[in-house]
């Protein structure tokens, strides 16, 4: 195994409901992921976040900066009038049109980010390992930039990494799994890439776990195929845990959460990632 490629297994919505928490957190000790990405803005997030006290050093624990579907932790008149933030469809139209560009809008957004990096650290006592955002919301033209300011402001960039959608062309299309969703994530996140690198801000080199989260597709056959044609170091994302009875008010990923927990949990798992020759891996080590 000492020549088998390193890849991130990072876990998503660590906080977004107490089952979706349990679940991640059973695989982090069980050393099935090696990192997760926190939703500050839940309200399941502060009573999740004690049972990650052991996990720092032994995972990648960041912050899943979220401006979709939940109740931000703050007012947002413009983007979240009725105390609600947007779909993701909603959201993305209006970064697309550069309607998230006026100063008004961009400052509550970055007072809703930094109210998220403040709940983070404040249940964490730590800034986080790396940023995504949820939905790659981080990667939309108008809110990547002030991503980047927060980490200028309040982080440092030496000490952490952003999460990058980009990923080769033959890659995502040599996976055949939901191309044209993977192509256009990719191409938004070219610009960040770019800053990124300017900025001195490390990124993941590859990307996968992009999927359509249908329950008829066997998920084993899916994790073989993210891990085929991977970068340096490659980042996987998922999302496995344990359906709460309101996890449908808040995410559109439902039942399709147990699969993945089961089959991470499972015997296949090690198997597949032995014989795709790869081997789970922190960024931050």
């Amino acid at each position: 195994m000492s020549a088998a490629r390193p890849v991130i297994l990072c876990a998503d919505d660590y906080g977004l409901t107490a089952g979706v928490s349990r679940g991640i957190a059973d695989l982090l000790v069980a050393g099935r992921l090696s990192a997760t990405s926190c939703m500050s803005v839940a309200a399941a997030w502060p009573a999740a976040a004690n049972d990650l006290a052991g996990l720092f050093g032994r995972a990648d624990i960041g912050l899943h900066l979220t401006l979709t579907r939940l109740a931000p932790l703050g007012p947002m008149p413009r983007l979240a009038p009725g105390g609600r933030l947007p779909d993701i469809g909603t959201l993305m139209r209006a970064a697309l049109a550069r309607r998230l560009d006026p100063a008004e809008i961009r400052a509550e957004i970055a007072s809703e980010l930094e109210r998220q990096l403040d709940a983070f650290v404040a249940a964490t006592g730590r800034p986080p390992d790396f940023l995504d955002g949820h939905q790659h919301v981080h990667i939309l033209p108008g809110v990547r930039d002030v991503v980047l300011d927060l980490v200028r402001r309040r982080l440092d960039p030496r000490r952490l990494y952003l999460r990058s959608c980009a990923e080769r062309l033959p890659a995502i299309l040599g996976r055949r799994v939901a191309a044209p969703k993977a192509l256009l994530l990719s191409a938004l996140s070219r610009g960040l890439r770019r800053r990124c690198a300017a900025a001195g801000i490390p990124t993941n080199r590859g990307f996968s776990g992009v999927n359509g989260f249908r329950r008829e597709e066997d998920f084993g056959a899916l994790f073989r195929r993210f891990l085929m044609y991977p970068g340096p170091l490659p980042l996987v994302m998922c999302h496995p845990g344990v359906p709460d009875a309101g996890l449908g008010e808040l995410d559109d990923v439902t039942d399709r959460r147990r699969d993945e927990l089961d089959y991470f949990a499972g015997p296949r798992f090690p198997n597949d990632i032995a014989e795709c020759g790869s081997r789970l891996a922190r960024f931050m080590r």
